[in-house]
């Protein structure tokens, strides 16, 4: 039995490309893949486990062919091993793009996008017989995309910009008391727009503001409701101003 054991990890943990570490290889990143795409689509992303766990299978795969072409054809000695994984690194940019959404002044999917890119350098890590490696960086991002939101959150880390847009059933001139309302709620007024229309005696209020991602809005709404005759109040996260 330990002379078994011990030839299915010689050849698990071989230099060469070979039938057994090339299935070993394969499932082990689609596992690694399957993990950071779980992750991934908890927060609801679109790129999940399925997207994660070919990515990284192919950077694995991609990693196998660069080291059996010269092994096969070449030798090791003369070949290069990183030519056909090298072009993972700028291949998988253009899959990343994708996952990025930019959207009225908000980008989103930076994350997702970042996560790709690494989760395609842990199937090239794995295609070479890094498993250790893959594994450790695998636990890492974990870390990074679970604990580290936490923390976030915790911690009120992060700020995003919401629109704000009132109509007011009179004319003001002053916004004194929003800006006021507003820093008492935590929230920040970064710039704003005003339209008059004298025929109907209403004022259209534009306000872009910055506040922490975890805010409740809805108390800062009904706040600023109070000020002056409101006939209307939208918050939108995508700011068009």
């Amino acid at each position: 039995m330990k002379e078994i054991v011990s030839e299915i990890y010689s050849q698990l943990t071989a230099l060469d490309v070979n039938l057994s570490n090339s299935l070993f290889r394969m499932l082990l990143s689609m596992v690694l893949g399957v993990v950071i795409g779980a992750e991934r689509k908890r927060k609801g992303q679109i790129a999940g486990i399925r997207t994660f766990s070919l990515i990284t299978m192919g950077a694995c795969l991609a990693m196998l062919l660069s080291i059996y072409v010269p092994q096969e054809y070449m030798g090791l000695k003369n070949g290069d091993p990183g030519r056909i994984a090298a072009q993972v690194i700028t291949g998988i940019g253009f899959l990343g793009g994708g996952a990025i959404i930019r959207a009225k002044g908000n980008v989103k999917g930076l994350t997702t996008a970042a996560g790709i890119w690494i989760s395609a350098i842990i199937g090239m890590s794995v295609g070479i017989g890094m498993y250790v490696v893959a594994i450790g960086s695998t636990m890492l991002i974990l870390i990074v995309l679970v604990m580290f939101d936490w923390y976030e959150h915790w911690q009120n880390i992060g700020q995003e910009s919401k629109a704000l847009s009132i109509t007011l059933t009179e004319i003001i001139t002053d916004l004194d008391e929003y800006e006021k309302a507003l820093k008492e709620m935590g929230v920040h007024l970064s710039t704003y727009f005003i339209g008059y229309d004298y025929e109907h005696n209403r004022t259209e209020l534009n306000l872009l503001v910055l506040a922490h991602s975890n805010i409740n809005f809805l108390p800062v709404l009904e706040r600023l409701s109070k000020i002056a005759p409101t006939q209307s109040i939208t918050l939108s996260s995508q700011a068009e101003m």
